[in-house]
């Protein structure tokens, strides 16, 4: 590809696509192939537009066997064996959720797919018994146990978060749905779960899944969402100096730029710092270092409304992990809340009082804070 002329991802959710029309693409398969070969059931939280759903989409397409895709990756050297396993594939993040029978559209959707592939038996009637009858026909028609990746599992919950009536309703739903998950363990190969609620709040749903590791917090995977300074300046190196050129700089002095404006996340006690990945393409795409942010989602609007805060007084707030994983709702401190949607990120951690000091990432955020939700949280 001609590296005057790059194709940035922007939008694009889908491994396979992105792949198939030559968009740039940051090797994370190295953390993705120690992911799926150490443990089976993991849950990952980061904010919108970190890359959670291509994450489930590269997972999808490696469990498939998709061997083609992953040329000139680190999994191409690691993978010797590219299995191919039957894949359950949900995402929340297609629908808005108003109502019980949304969250109904969308499992009757999913369900009917999956039984034109492995068929269903008539005395399967809720979608709890469809969803458990599939999970074994795969299993048994396949040879192969079955793979489950739920991305955006907390869509509905985030949509209702106003109508806490209509939000227990779709939890307690959910939590039947995905209840065969428990018992079915040795059909399971692989099970991944993504969110922007944290640990505490997905637990609700899938409270009996006592193996499952929480990601979201671990040094070890803090960076597989999301870009690091040395992905920056390696597989993004021609970027870099396009976008140095285009606005009259140097290569450090572009560096230091994109840090200032996107950089500066931290998920875990010694991460890196990370770049959001949305924010950083669009800027390489555009050649400029706009405010790229999308406007904060509904269910943040309506809590921010509740919570007369003065932001200028968040910075530098410490938090333990158990504040951090805090669920959306109910909600008694909006801290949590920002934390959890980009707003915020941790800045420090005392090792001894295991605190979490927390800071504005960058730039941006900070001009995404005081223009827009300054006024919205009345300071």
């Amino acid at each position: 590809m001609d590296n005057t002329f790059r194709i940035y991802p922007i939008g694009i959710h889908n491994f396979e696509d992105l792949r198939n029309s030559n968009n740039v693409y940051v090797d994370k398969t190295e953390l993705i192939y120690r992911l799926a070969n150490t443990n089976s059931v993991y849950f990952l939280s980061r904010p919108r537009r970190f890359g959670k759903s291509l994450l489930v989409s590269t997972l999808d397409a490696y469990f498939r066997g998709k061997k083609d895709l992953f040329q000139g990756l680190a999994m191409e050297r690691l993978e010797k064996e590219w299995n191919v396993y039957p894949v359950l594939h949900l995402d929340f993040s297609m629908t808005k959720y108003t109502a019980l029978s949304d969250l109904l559209g969308q499992l009757n959707l999913n369900l009917y797919d999956w039984e034109k592939l492995y068929g269903k038996e008539e005395v399967e009637g809720t979608p709890a018994e469809r969803f458990r009858g599939v999970i074994r026909r795969a299993y048994e028609q396949t040879g192969k146990p079955v793979v489950v990746l739920i991305d955006e599992y907390d869509a509905p919950l985030l949509d209702s978060n106003h109508l806490p009536e209509l939000q227990n309703e779709l939890r307690e739903e959910m939590r039947k749905f995905f209840s065969p998950l428990k018992a079915q363990g040795e059909y399971l190969r692989f099970l991944f779960l993504t969110g922007i609620s944290p640990f505490n709040q997905m637990n609700s749903i899938f409270g009996g899944l006592n193996s499952l590791q929480n990601l979201s917090m671990q040094d070890g995977y803090s960076t597989i969402c999301g870009i690091t300074e040395k992905e920056l300046r390696s597989q993004l190196k021609t970027d870099i100096i396009l976008m140095a050129q285009v606005n009259n700089e140097t290569y450090d002095e572009a560096c230091i730029h994109l840090k200032q404006q996107y950089g500066g996340y931290r998920f875990s006690e010694h991460s890196e710092d990370i770049y959001n990945p949305f924010s950083l393409f669009c800027a390489f795409d555009q050649k400029n270092y706009g405010n790229f942010m999308n406007r904060a989602p509904a269910f943040l609007v309506d809590m921010l409304q509740q919570h007369k805060v003065d932001i200028s007084k968040l910075e530098g707030t410490t938090v333990t992990s158990g504040q951090l994983d805090a669920p959306i709702a109910p909600i008694a401190d909006i801290l949590p809340v920002l934390y959890q949607n980009g707003y915020f990120t941790i800045n420090e951690y005392d090792s001894e009082f295991q605190l979490y000091t927390l800071a504005c990432p960058n730039e941006e955020v900070r001009e995404e804070l005081t223009r827009f939700l300054a006024p919205i949280m009345g300071t």
